[in-house]
């Protein structure tokens, strides 16, 4: 078994490291359904019990899949799904109004084909409705069955506090790496004072931090071709960042992506790590992670090594960060 850790003061207790979902449905390059399928079945072989979707990913695609790698795998795991990303005339937008809360539930329980979700978010703070109103629809759903634990993704601190008065918050998810803590920390503050676990989504930095990327070229054709952080010289900056951390990988006979893990792990036990890949060899090796010791003084070092605020580029293009940490 791995190690567990508990979301929450009541929610629900996970393995240390779950599997983020999302690159199973084409958005970081071409996905293969049978072999998504393989990956899950791999995943919850080796231990892991939390798996992270949203109604997002494909537009549906993503649960359909999980719907199905899941058939007679149910029991034991901790699904996890998200709602408020719609499609607009124009692109993207959200909605939280409660009646949407209630249909876009119930779609997402028919595509995965459950009776309930364990870990229903909403993925992104609707400016335009209350957070009261939607957490009330959205407590709702547990009294009917079919959500047991509640979570917000990228809800800034007073945002938080406001909707755990209406309904406990089991757990909060914001990107969090070596490379963006800025706002995971600040959040953290406020999590820890509620009894709210946290879920660090994109902790390898979007694969940047496992040494993976290397020039513009090997994100080409995916989203993250879109995002600041490969672009140009922010890509330039943020090699050099990943120099420190292979060298003292190096050190501890482990890859840069295991020990920046390790390292996120190492800041405390109501945080858990949801990276995702497409690849078994990958998750094997995220696993791996958990037999990297760090002393505090390492975690300091390292820390200091990628100072708080040294990642160049934001975290999502200039559009998408209007609609993050709100």
């Amino acid at each position: 078994m791995l190690p567990h850790r508990r979301l929450g003061t009541n929610g629900p207790t996970v393995s240390a490291i779950g599997l983020g979902c999302m690159s199973l449905s084409g958005v970081y390059g071409k996905s293969d359904d049978a072999a998504g399928i393989a990956l899950v079945h791999h995943a919850l072989d080796r231990g892991i019990d939390i798996l992270d979707s949203s109604d997002l990913y494909g537009w549906g695609h993503n649960e359909e899949l999980l719907g199905r790698a899941l058939k007679g795998r149910r029991d034991g795991v901790c699904l996890v799904s998200k709602f408020g990303q719609v499609k607009t005339p124009t692109g993207q937008g959200v909605d939280s109004r409660p009646e949407y809360v209630q249909q876009a539930c119930e779609a997402s329980l028919k595509r995965l084909g459950v009776a309930h979700i364990d870990l229903y978010f909403q993925h992104r703070v609707d400016p335009k409705v209350p957070i009261e109103d939607t957490v009330g629809a959205m407590a709702r759903l547990i009294e009917q069955g079919k959500v047991r634990h509640l979570g917000l993704s990228e809800a800034r601190p007073e945002t938080i506090r406001r909707a755990h008065k209406v309904h406990p918050i089991a757990a909060v998810q914001t990107e969090y790496s070596l490379l963006y803590r800025e706002e995971a920390e600040e959040t953290l503050q406020t999590t820890r004072a509620l009894g709210i676990g946290f879920m660090a989504y994109s902790p390898l930095g979007r694969g940047l931090l496992t040494g993976a990327v290397r020039s513009a070229g090997d994100v080409a054709g995916d989203r993250r071709a879109e995002h600041p952080r490969f672009v140009g010289d922010n890509l330039t900056r943020n090699l050099g960042l990943l120099e420190r951390v292979e060298a003292m990988a190096r050190e501890k006979a482990c890859t840069p992506g295991q020990l920046v893990l390790a390292w996120l792990l190492a800041q405390g036990d109501d945080i858990v790590p949801i990276p995702g890949t497409k690849r078994k060899a990958r998750l094997d090796e995220n696993l791996g992670a958990l037999a990297v010791k760090l002393t505090p003084a390492e975690t300091a070092r390292l820390g200091e090594a990628v100072p708080r605020g040294a990642a160049a580029g934001t975290r999502y293009p200039e559009g998408a960060m209007k609609a993050v940490y709100r």
